[in-house]
């Protein structure tokens, strides 16, 4: 493994082990969404959803757009495709 896949699978897996971003992640695979809606789906400040945001987008999980004065988030798989496929190596299974 090349060392910036190496850093991107770390990022991906310490994106993941929150429950939080793995319940954010479970609410854009249905499609985009603003992040006050997915913040409503949290007994949490809209900060501190945010910050989960922000791991997840550093991650490259997720991707952003603006619409006027909404931010709306949206599933990037791809990233998650390559920590299944690195996974799945790492089992000795072929892809």
């Amino acid at each position: 493994m090349k060392g910036g896949e190496a850093v991107s699978i770390q990022n991906t897996m310490k994106a993941i082990a929150d429950p939080t971003r793995r319940t954010i992640l479970n609410l854009l695979k249905k499609g985009s969404l603003p992040a006050g809606e997915i913040a409503d789906h949290f007994a949490m400040s809209l900060p501190a959803v945010s910050k989960h945001l922000a791991v997840l987008k550093e991650a490259d999980l997720i991707r952003d757009r603006r619409e006027g004065k909404y931010i709306f988030y949206e599933l990037n798989a791809s990233v998650l495709d390559e920590a299944l496929l690195w996974l799945k190596d790492l089992r000795g299974e072929e892809a």
